[in-house]
């Protein structure tokens, strides 16, 4: 299989994916709900495959550390979230977590095993927070957090053994890495209108937007704003 039908196959794979992912669908109560969680989203379950995948490229203790790291960190965020302590950007840290992961397979980036399990235990604060602050009203906590975590774990060794499989076609790893990162590009600032002369809310004075010039009444503009009209006779 030629070099060029591969590079066609990429970009087809990141249009493909482009857009895709909607995350995080009501499931029932209990140890079964934790389980489908990663599963139904397809953020996480991009996210947890690749951190495994972008561990065997590493190599080394990284095969362990990294996807250990993760589960970690999501555990400790998951707890979290079922407090309903809120975390900002959950969701916008979620869609980047995919977009890096995809670039750092996709270009083979290599650092330190302590390094790359820092990069997914940051990753993990967002995922996992997500899936605690999700639980079902009527789901036991420690069920729901042992399934999330089984699936999370699973997911890990499923991307180490993608990453072994396809170890001698690098190309094709690396197109995996490519559709990851199709799947989320970068979040789009909201826009909000802005009134004229209105501050809003705790912004500072000198924030708001610039007045525009009142022009002077009268049909000349000679007569000052606020002054009485002329009597006509």
């Amino acid at each position: 299989m030629s070099s060029k039908f591969i590079r066609w196959c990429i970009a087809l794979m990141s249009i493909a994916f482009c857009g895709i992912a909607n995350a995080h669908p009501g499931h029932g109560g209990g140890l079964m709900a934790g389980i489908a969680h990663p599963l139904f989203g397809l953020d996480h379950l991009l996210a947890m495959v690749a951190v495994g995948v972008w561990a065997f490229q590493l190599g080394g203790r990284a095969t362990w550390l990294v996807p250990a790291s993760f589960v970690a960190l999501m555990a400790v965020a998951g707890g979290v979230g079922m407090a309903g302590i809120a975390l900002p950007m959950v969701e916008s840290g979620i869609a980047t977590s995919v977009l890096i992961l995809g670039l750092l397979i996709a270009f083979s980036v290599r650092v330190t095993p302590a390094l790359g399990a820092f990069i997914v235990a940051l990753f993990a604060i967002f995922h996992g927070h997500a899936h605690g602050a999700e639980m079902p009203l009527l789901g036991s906590a420690w069920q729901y957090g042992i399934g999330f975590v089984a699936s999370t774990a699973a997911l890990h060794g499923l991307g180490l053994a993608l990453g072994k499989g396809l170890n001698k076609q690098s190309l094709w790893l690396r197109a995996g890495g490519v559709a990851v990162r199709g799947c989320h590009g970068p979040a789009q600032p909201r826009v909000r209108a802005r009134v004229p002369g209105h501050v809003r809310r705790g912004a500072h004075p000198g924030d708001h937007a610039v007045p525009v010039p009142v022009p002077r009444g009268g049909p000349h503009g000679d007569q000052p704003l606020g002054a009485a009209p002329a009597r006509v006779r």
